[in-house]
């Protein structure tokens, strides 16, 4: 998965007065777009002694095997020689590698996207300012912190013997399938979302519901929990077509995977497609 950059580390542990250094990463984001170089396949991110910046626009982000990343705060404006805007989703298509560069842009982007939302503070109305202590912004009037929001959310494979329910989502320019999946509301557990979200969705009720692994997707603030059950009782799919285009059994031989090993979905998929899903 996407986060899985082993022997690389990122440490996401906030640093107060963590300085500035020239060979620190620099994530410099204009909206969606973040700015990178995409050579033979493999993106770089600049350093900070490799753009004109002034120490006191960057903001020290976490670190990518030691080296502090940091995010620029000004207005880069167009893009230097020899870097481009490049669509922060489209880093999954466009770059081959390295995996650990593009987890932690994917990661600065949460946050640019977190900082740039909450520049005043929802309760009062008055502008924060980033904590001292901590990753949080602070509003003096009131004392409200905020913190980085994260959206816990479901990933569900639905199985029957050998058979498992893959789904291909409306109104959203992907062609390759996917699986079960929806956000917690309030007042539920993850497994009541399960329950939830597959009747919603395919009309199914399931039983046997067992944990498999989570995973942090930035892109949409997630944080997902992976989870197989079993179809109980009656296995006739009634999709819900506002939500799904598609939605269907499949046989373990003919799960199809996603065009990179990135997501915790197209793991799910690939584990039952080779027998290995928790029983």
């Amino acid at each position: 998965m996407i986060q899985d950059i082993q022997p690389h580390v990122l440490r996401n542990e906030f640093i107060p007065d963590a300085g500035t250094r020239e060979d620190g990463l620099l994530f410099l984001f204009d909206g969606d777009r973040v700015l990178c170089a995409i050579e033979e396949g493999a993106v770089r991110i600049p350093r900070v002694g490799e753009l004109p910046v002034k120490a006191e626009e960057l903001r020290f982000l976490f670190r990518l095997d030691g080296a502090p990343c940091y995010m620029g705060m000004g207005d880069v404006g167009g893009a230097p020689a020899g870097w481009a805007w490049t669509q922060v989703r489209a880093l999954r298509r466009e770059a081959g590698g390295p995996r650990e560069i593009i987890f932690a842009a994917w990661t600065a982007w949460q946050l640019y996207r977190w900082y740039r939302d909450n520049r005043f503070c929802g309760r009062c109305g008055q502008k924060t300012r980033p904590a001292e202590d901590e990753r949080a912004l602070v509003c003096d009037r009131c004392r409200r912190r905020v913190y980085p929001r994260l959206n816990p959310a479901v990933i569900v494979g639905v199985t029957h013997g050998d058979e498992i329910v893959v789904t291909r989502y409306r109104g959203r320019d992907i062609s390759y399938q996917a699986l079960v999946a929806g956000f917690v509301e309030i007042g539920e557990t993850l497994e009541q979302t399960v329950a939830r979200e597959v009747m919603e969705e395919t009309g199914l009720r399931v039983e046997n519901i067992r944990y498999y692994k989570s995973q942090p997707w930035a892109i949409a603030d997630d944080l997902l929990a992976g989870f197989f059950c079993d179809a109980a009782g009656s296995t006739e799919i009634k999709m819900d077509e506002v939500e799904l285009k598609e939605a269907l059994w499949v046989r373990r031989e003919d799960v199809v995977g996603q065009p990179n090993d990135y997501s915790l979905t197209n793991e799910m998929m690939m584990v039952f497609r080779e027998g290995r899903e928790p029983r």
